[in-house]
């Protein structure tokens, strides 16, 4: 059985603000997912997903608190690694379907140990200013007419 509540089973758990909870979009299975960002770099830590409860022990601990979806129970970011996400700030985004967390991250944001869970693959980078870009592919597409003589004058 999960650690999770069921929707009829909630005596184990806070609550959080109906307010918070009202506006939230949720996946079919209750989750929104959460971006941890360093708050005073800007740079991208990971994601994970909350559900109501990781939520609000998000909010109400200062530490963030998200759902396993794999093993199917709460865990809180450094309780086992020593690698702690203090909570700066919490906002929604403009469709409510994602949570940002601005934090402090002590040590490895990613269970690999790296710094961020996006630092090992990535798929393209930009080119450096003034370097000419890559060519962009083309497509056949029917070329528009163009008009050999002036366009009549207004009336």
């Amino acid at each position: 059985m999960s650690s999770r509540a069921s929707d009829t089973d909630t005596s184990s758990l806070t609550t959080l603000d109906p307010a918070i909870a009202a506006r939230l979009k949720r996946s079919p299975d209750g989750l929104v997912p959460a971006i941890a960002q360093q708050y005073d770099t800007g740079e991208v830590l990971m994601l994970g997903w909350m559900d109501d409860e990781a939520l609000h022990r998000t909010l109400t601990t200062g530490r963030c608190t998200y759902w396993s979806r794999s093993r199917q129970e709460y865990w809180v970011k450094g309780d086992t690694s020593g690698h702690f996400q203090h909570v700066k700030s919490v906002a929604l985004d403009c469709d409510a379907d994602t949570v940002l967390v601005k934090v402090d991250q002590v040590g490895a944001a990613c269970h690999t140990g790296a710094r961020t869970c996006f630092d090992a693959d990535v798929l393209v980078t930009a080119p450096a200013p003034g370097a000419a870009s890559p060519a962009a592919p083309t497509q056949s597409s029917p070329t528009t007419p163009t008009r050999s003589s002036p366009a009549a004058p207004a009336q």
